[in-house]
């Protein structure tokens, strides 16, 4: 009588969620229920009325009120929230990559309840998982079923740090050789981004490309937020290294340590280097900066947006362009995602400024820009929970907000992956093609 359909899936594959034998016009409540984090219990709920067949769709039904408003088919789970206030906003299994699993519950006016679950999972039947600890490495290697070879795809995180084990499995569940790179926050690597140095990334190129073997030699690089800087960066300085490149939220120029910079190193630590190459630390937009202030960030109201104060830096132009990512070096394809209310920084301005550059030097390869209005920082993929706007920065503890809204980052989740699918599929279309 309720069901969602298909049962057991990849997380990025929607549901049919649906109820028939109701009364016409009867009204339920229809709720949600998964565990994530690390124990956490998650809902929403909606009500609805049932047509006059006595049957209740949400591909087709918006709710009476709810959790969320308008027809969404998978609402019921980008709209939930914690149960338990102040609840870590992890929303992936406690365990890297595993299976999520969603209850759901009918209540029908008579009090009696219908009951029904699927499964999302983030890796697909005949992925393996190996812990990559070689040369230093602290990453996580996802490979597709069958013998390959496959292309690959390196993944970064954030200013989070840690290795981001949910992404990679997905891309490993599409056909893609994908290593989970963890550099600060993961083990053997410092708690903190500062003085990072840009060789580990050499490093782990290097690595994939003569361990994995990846076909046609095919590595994409995909990064998110200090992630993204990263990609375009390294793209940038070794680009017989990288095929292609994938910038979620990224940055233009190269950033200081900020809030995930190293105490240790001192009152003015935020403003130290995030990246060391060759034995020296890149020049970084808050160096020798004229405008820039930490106020709008510092004595902001609460939660505070980060990007005001990068904002005050980018007035000083000489500043950003010493700065500036040299992405006319890269040699691939690149694709963009930004978010129009991006509380953390100026993505969809960043996102601007490295599509302009890339045109003035003639970028001999396709450059997307995928912007994605009134969604904010945290763009991941479909279909997770939206709903945690607000946090405490995990490295500085800092209350801040990513921006945006549930709605709007429910579809920049689900458009943005089906924009690096594409992105990918034809980067990568000859290396399929070719004997």
């Amino acid at each position: 009588m309720l069901h969602a359909t298909p049962a057991d899936a990849l997380i990025d594959q929607p549901r049919r969620i649906a109820a028939d034998g109701l009364a016409p016009g009867e009204e339920v409540l229809l709720s949600s229920r998964t565990v994530r984090g690390p124990g956490i219990v998650w809902t929403a709920q909606v009500r609805l009325r049932a047509d006059a067949q006595g049957s209740v769709d949400l591909e087709r039904d918006a709710p009476v009120e709810g959790s969320y408003q308008g027809v969404a088919p998978m609402g019921l789970v980008w709209s939930q929230a914690p149960e338990r206030a102040g609840a870590p906003r992890e929303v992936f299994a406690a365990e890297p990559a595993a299976p999520l699993r969603t209850s759901l519950t009918l209540q029908r006016a008579d009090g009696s309840t219908w009951s029904a679950e699927f499964v999302q999972r983030l890796a697909g039947p005949g992925v393996t998982r190996r812990e990559i600890r070689d040369q230093g490495l602290s990453a996580t290697l996802f490979l597709p079923p069958g013998p390959g070879p496959h292309p690959a795809v390196m993944v970064l995180n954030g200013s989070g740090g840690g290795i981001n084990e949910p992404r990679a499995a997905l891309y490993a569940s599409h056909g893609y050789a994908a290593l989970a790179l963890g550099y600060f926050k993961s083990p053997g690597r410092p708690d903190h981004i500062s003085d990072t140095h840009l060789e580990y990334f050499e490093t782990a190129l290097q690595w994939l490309h003569a361990e994995v073997r990846p076909l046609g030699g095919f590595v994409a690089l995909s990064g998110q937020s200090r992630g993204g800087e990263l990609v375009l960066l390294l793209a940038s300085l070794f680009p017989e290294l990288v095929s292609a490149v994938i910038g979620y939220v990224p940055g233009a120029v190269v950033h200081s340590a900020q809030n995930a910079c190293n105490p240790a190193n001192g009152p003015d630590s935020r403003n130290g280097p995030a990246w060391i190459f060759r034995g020296q630390p890149l020049p970084h937009l808050w160096q020798d900066n004229r405008t820039a202030t930490w106020a709008p960030w510092d004595e902001g109201p609460e939660p505070r947006r980060h990007a005001n104060a990068l904002l005050t830096a980018l007035q000083d132009a000489d500043a950003v362009e010493r700065a500036r990512i040299r992405v006319e070096r890269i040699r691939g394809p690149v694709l963009l995602l930004s978010a129009s209310d991006d509380g953390s920084w100026p993505s969809s301005l960043y996102c601007a400024m490295v599509a302009e550059r890339l045109a003035a030097h003639g970028h001999a390869w396709p450059v997307q820009h995928l912007d994605f209005a009134g969604a904010g920082h945290a763009i991941v993929f479909p279909t997770v929970p939206t709903t945690q706007l607000v946090y405490a920065h995990p490295v500085s503890g800092r209350l801040s907000t990513t921006g945006g809204a549930p709605a709007p980052n429910a579809h920049a989740d689900a458009a943005s992956w089906a924009g690096v699918r594409d992105f990918l599929q034809q980067a990568t279309q000859h290396l399929r093609t070719t004997p």
